[in-house]
């Protein structure tokens, strides 16, 4: 019989039931039922004492051992047999432990016990997102510059940024009138930054540091990095003027050519021969050249007939020549001159899409001022009149259709106008053209926009939805909105 309440049963070390026993001995006794956690909202960590913070899923086996780790000391003098989650609303902030500990109480008995833990969730900012929100705060900073009037560049490094994760690491991103300056807070992240960015565009970089503090006891210094990396001052559908010597090099091309693309190198064509070339960074700071032009001087040309040559003869030492673009000679006439009968006649390398009655835009040599150091001295009869750089579209219209966006990085702007509008359409155009730098970057479908029959197209490149991402948005309630059923 049992000693406390005469129930029989069967015999045991302590001579009581269980109800009794547990009546009499609570094992649980001295370990705490109430806990707090520390949690960072903007990077998602926890905080494991004294200092560390560490990624943890809900319900998962590092934050199990987070929270086991809190009760630690009041769990040494039990034997803890099971521990695992009681399921608790995602933004409840609480997390329920449920444990299962065994002790040896009176005489030899073993009484097993189940309990459950509760812990808050406290919100507190990490040091590193404390950094971050100050702005303020960096120990490197990179001042990326480009010194022209377009920023095509920079649309096109933004993506490549933004494709490969780079701005994560970032406190702060600045644009300024001439480029961007990315603050970090360790110069490991500030050099990474800078080997992108001289793998991905033809540049060139100076590092400095100034001395901010010194301990003279533990020789210990604090040092703040600037990196400056200066991007070539050329960008796509720019004309150049090449100097003799370099022009030579790349296999006796002509000194006037045409910029088709600025990806890791320059990519150059000459609009008589259909000769390319590509020029690192390293080549254009030894020979540089600056562009004849700027995009706001494109003028508009109609085609008045156009043939296209296909049996060219190379010229001594000449080198490859693009195949996906036709030689061809047109007369042309500026819209501006339809009143008039003076016509021009230039070659171009754009015959594969030309067709007499389109519009094309263009450079007009003959009728300008050209301030160049090698143009200058160039013979005016080996310089062509009109240089097509590629074929007009109705801007509104493509501007309409377009199905796709893309995302942008989150920076500290100047007040922008009418003309970076322009130039961002520029750059999208120019994305819907080339398909090589296409690839490079992450291309979202807008769902806004509905996709069009092409049966009115009037010949626009356009980009396939074959090509396009679809852009992914989360929901701020996990049960699916106010009133939805619970996935289970």
């Amino acid at each position: 019989l049992c000693c406390q309440c005469g129930v029989p049963i069967p015999p045991n070390p302590a001579n009581m039931c269980v109800g009794c026993l547990r009546a009499q001995v609570d094992i649980t006794e001295g370990i705490p039922k109430q806990g707090t956690v520390h949690f960072c909202k903007q990077c998602e960590r926890y905080l494991q004492p004294p200092g560390t913070w560490i990624q943890c899923a809900l319900e998962s086996r590092e934050l199990l051992a987070l929270c086991l780790k809190k009760i630690k000391a009041s769990l040494s003098k039990v034997r803890l047999i099971d521990a695992g989650f009681i399921w608790t609303e995602p933004h409840s902030k609480r997390i329920k432990l449920k444990l299962t500990v065994q002790k040896e109480v009176i005489n030899g008995a073993v009484l097993q016990q189940v309990f459950v833990v509760e812990y808050v969730v406290q919100s507190q900012m990490c040091e590193d997102c404390h950094r971050i929100e100050a702005k303020d705060f960096w120990k490197a900073v990179v001042q990326v510059r480009q010194k022209t009037v377009h920023k095509k560049t920079f649309y096109y490094l933004e993506q490549l940024i933004l494709k490969h994760r780079l701005h994560q690491n970032t406190l702060r991103i600045k644009e300024i009138h001439d480029g961007l300056d990315f603050y970090y807070s360790s110069k490991q992240h500030a050099q990474k930054m800078v080997d992108f960015l001289q793998c991905t565009v033809p540049s060139r970089s100076k590092s400095s540091q100034r001395l901010i503090s010194h301990d003279i006891h533990s020789n210990v210094y604090n040092y703040k990095s600037t990196f400056s990396v200066e991007i070539v001052p050329i960008c796509k559908d720019n004309v150049v003027c090449l100097s003799p010597k370099l022009a030579q090099s790349l296999g006796n091309m002509s000194q006037i050519c045409v910029c088709i693309r600025v990806t890791s190198t320059i990519h150059l064509i000459d609009p008589r021969t259909l000769q390319i070339a590509e020029i690192d960074g390293n080549t254009y700071w030894r020979h540089p050249f600056n562009s004849l032009f700027h995009p706001k001087q494109l003028e508009e040309f109609i085609i008045m007939d156009i043939n296209r040559v296909h049996e060219k003869k190379k010229g001594a030492g000449a080198g490859a020549r693009s195949n996906k673009h036709t030689l061809a000679e047109a007369w042309v006439r500026k819209t501006s001159e339809l009143d008039t009968d003076h016509q021009y006649f230039c070659c171009t390398h754009l015959g594969h899409i030309l067709n007499p009655g389109d519009l094309v835009l263009g450079f007009d040599l003959a009728n300008c001022n050209l301030n160049d150091e090698f143009a200058n001295k160039m013979n005016p009869q080996h310089i062509p009149d009109v240089v097509l750089i590629k074929k007009s579209f109705d801007r509104c219209k493509r501007q309409r259709r377009r199905n796709w966006k893309l995302k942008e990085l989150e920076r500290d702007r100047e007040a922008s106008d009418t003309d970076d509008e322009r130039q961002y359409q520029d750059f999208l155009e120019d994305l819907e053209e080339d398909e090589t730098i296409r690839k490079n970057v992450n291309i979202y479908r807008n769902a806004d926009i509905p996709v069009e029959s092409d049966t009115d197209d009037d010949g626009a490149p356009r980009i396939s939805l074959a090509e396009m991402l679809e852009d992914l948005h989360i929901s701020q309630d996990a049960t699916g909105g106010e009133g939805a059923e619970m996935l289970t």
